[in-house]
């Protein structure tokens, strides 16, 4: 009765309700994660116990792909403990400041380097967050506009570049044909993402913001109230920042880990096995790549910061364990989350959705509609799962089945495209989306908060997106469907100001 029917989209769904409504992400998650097992058990206390602990938790957390990701976070939270341990944070805040001196500087600044670092969707988030913390604080930015900036310069930036895991892990789910040819046609068709990017410019560039952004934005614009809160995290650090760090010290470590973490995925696709670069970086395994590139990463820089004396080989070993400890909150949320999304799995919420998309397209549905359908669809099902990668996991094969894998078939890529790009929303939107949480934890803002400020933006692009995604599938060239989404988007956010300023 439960499984396989629309009832295994409900424990998303109270998750995600509970959780807006009450501000408070750990028992809106546990919540839902019992509801799940109550669906699967058929009311069963015994068996749903069962359930949620040995095939929920404990199997998600013995899943290798989950261990990996979690390793991963513990080396990136130590080497940004040690960072901030040996003054480099500070130093490039200071650096920053003689550069960077505006609102639209900071946030241009951390765009640019959104966009820069789009190997992966994790990696960004963590890591523009420590560098950026700083600058955009000194800036009064607020945390939660931060966290936006980065949530959307990670998933909608990893999605529409060929070198990324989210490519390798797009091509791993087409079967029949080149996935990377094919996910390189349809970038151009990922409306969401450069519709997210060109409304984080706008926003920039037009100095205003709307929603719950605004209030936020407002608020952090107190000077009193900045300094308050920055006087307040600097009272909460137990451990002693070192006076000569330079911005050397921040630089070599982040520039040593993305050199190692590609070294590490193309190593684990086959690279130095004959395998092509590209090839490699297709068919990487990219949770263990991160583990190997972040290890060694970490090992490299103990050694810089003990030959250049920045920091003592133990003050080295301290830092490990406490940048876990700063870890521990998002490691929880993501412990939850995966819980979640086993229950719906279990519940049979992906094949239920696959299979209404199906039945629409056998029934002879307007096909030129169909891409737009698609990405609603993706949304959705991303939305309510928490997991772009699952979405498009189980509806890319369905498009290609649909329209056929002949890559001269404009409007299977656009169907495509739009898949990607629904699953990139959900997951933007979702309060129990793993990006979304390590987006809150780089920007150190409360992750509902982050939540709630961002909800508003994503749901703005995601219209126009949907519009846009009507026109494609009827015009079917990107060299006209790209450019009129984008004049869309820009002119929605120009009658938002206006309102705006109008209020005001």
């Amino acid at each position: 009765m439960f499984v396989d029917s629309i009832w295994a989209l409900l424990p998303p769904l109270i998750a995600i309700i509970l959780a807006l409504i009450t501000k408070e992400v750990y028992s809106s998650l546990m919540v839902g994660i019992i509801a799940g097992g109550l669906l699967y058990a058929r009311f069963n206390p015994v068996i749903a116990m069962e359930h949620v602990f040995s095939d929920g938790m404990i199997g998600q957390l013995s899943d290798p792909w989950n261990v990996g990701i979690l390793i991963f976070l513990v080396v990136l939270g130590s080497i940004v403990m040690l960072m901030n341990r040996a003054g480099g944070s500070a130093a490039f805040g200071r650096w920053a400041s003689m550069h960077v001196k505006t609102r639209l500087g900071a946030q241009l600044a951390t765009i640019a380097l959104g966009v820069l670092i789009f190997i992966d969707d994790y990696f960004n988030c963590l890591t523009v967050g420590s560098v950026m913390k700083p600058v955009t604080d000194k800036n009064k930015i607020s945390r939660e506009k931060l966290s936006y900036l980065i949530d959307a310069t990670a998933a909608p930036v990893c999605i529409i570049a060929p070198i990324s895991s989210w490519a390798a892990a797009v091509t791993g789910f087409v079967e029949g044909t080149n996935g990377l040819a094919l996910f390189i046609r349809a970038i151009p068709y990922n409306l969401y993402a450069f519709l997210t990017i060109a409304m984080m410019l706008v926003l920039s560039i037009g100095r205003f913001d709307y929603g719950p952004m605004k209030k936020a934005e407002k608020l952090i614009g107190n000077s009193k109230d900045t300094d308050e809160k920055a006087k307040g995290e600097e009272e909460k650090q137990e451990f002693k920042i070192s006076d000569k760090g330079k911005v050397i010290h921040l630089i070599l470590p982040i520039v040593t880990l993305i050199i190692c973490c590609v070294i590490g995925m193309i190593y684990t696709g086959g690279f130095f096995e004959g395998e092509s670069f590209v090839n490699a970086f297709a068919n990487s395994d990219a949770s263990v790549g991160l583990v190997y590139g972040s290890m060694v990463a970490l090992f490299i820089t103990v050694i810089f910061y003990t030959i250049s004396r920045v920091l003592s080989f133990r003050e080295c070993m301290e830092a490990i364990p406490e940048g876990f400890k700063s870890m521990v909150p998002p490691i929880l949320i993501l412990t939850l989350a995966w819980t979640l999304k086993s229950m719906t799995d279990s519940l049979g919420a992906g094949d239920y959705v696959a299979g209404l998309v199906e039945s629409l397209a056998e029934n002879g549905m307007v096909m030129s509609f169909l891409p737009a359908f698609v990405f609603v669809v993706g949304t959705f099902l991303s939305f309510a799962t928490g997991t772009s990668w699952g979405t498009f996991g189980l509806l890319i094969p369905i498009v290609v089945s649909a329209f056929g894998s002949d890559p001269k078939n404009e409007l299977m890529i656009i169907a495509i495209s739009a898949c990607m790009a629904g699953s990139v929303c959900g997951d933007h939107c979702s309060p129990i989306s793993d990006t979304t949480i390590m987006a809150s934890a780089g920007a150190g803002c409360k992750h509902i908060k982050h939540v709630s400020t961002q909800l508003p933006y994503a749901l703005t692009v995601a219209a126009v997106s949907f519009i846009g995604y009507i026109f494609a599938g009827f015009v079917r060239n990107w060299i006209l469907a790209l450019p009129v989404s984008i004049v869309m988007m820009v002119s929605v956010l120009l009658v938002i100001k206006y309102i705006e300023d109008k209020k005001e």
